[in-house]
């Protein structure tokens, strides 16, 4: 599969699980807060739509990066994960994470976000992660 980098992005480094669903990208200049992915026929639902458990894994895996990037990159545990789904995302879309850090504490992190295709919001994200071996 040939990778279609948007201009003034660049392909956002993962492993495991997330090479096989992205390539995902963040943008070359910015705050850090943003994400991106082409939504390709490998994450449709029988219904011709993005199916919603892609759109979760990728908010998994954006405000993941958001959050490490919030704790000079230690490890951490994505613990809660909430979706409010506002809008069908259709193939083709390219879609955007964008998130804020809410409250960093010793050992949980909360974060909210919205996932955005042009300037609508496609889905409401707000989650809690776990800092591993807090200190």
């Amino acid at each position: 599969m040939s990778v279609k980098v948007p201009d003034g992005w660049e392909v956002l480094k993962t492993q495991a699980f997330g090479t096989h669903v992205g390539p995902f990208y963040r943008p070359i200049e910015g705050d850090g807060s943003t994400f991106g992915f082409w939504a390709d026929e490998r994450h449709g639902n029988k219904r011709g739509v993005v199916h919603g458990g892609m759109l979760m894994t990728f908010a998994d895996q954006a405000f993941g990066e958001l959050v490490l990037d919030a704790i000079d990159r230690r490890q951490c545990a994505t613990i809660q994960m909430n979706t409010h789904f506002i809008a069908a995302v259709q193939i083709g879309d390219f879609v955007e994470a964008r998130g804020e850090i809410v409250r960093v504490t010793r050992s949980l992190i909360f974060m909210r976000g919205f996932l955005v295709v042009g300037e609508r919001n496609v889905a409401a994200i707000d989650g809690i992660w776990k800092v591993l071996h807090a200190t």
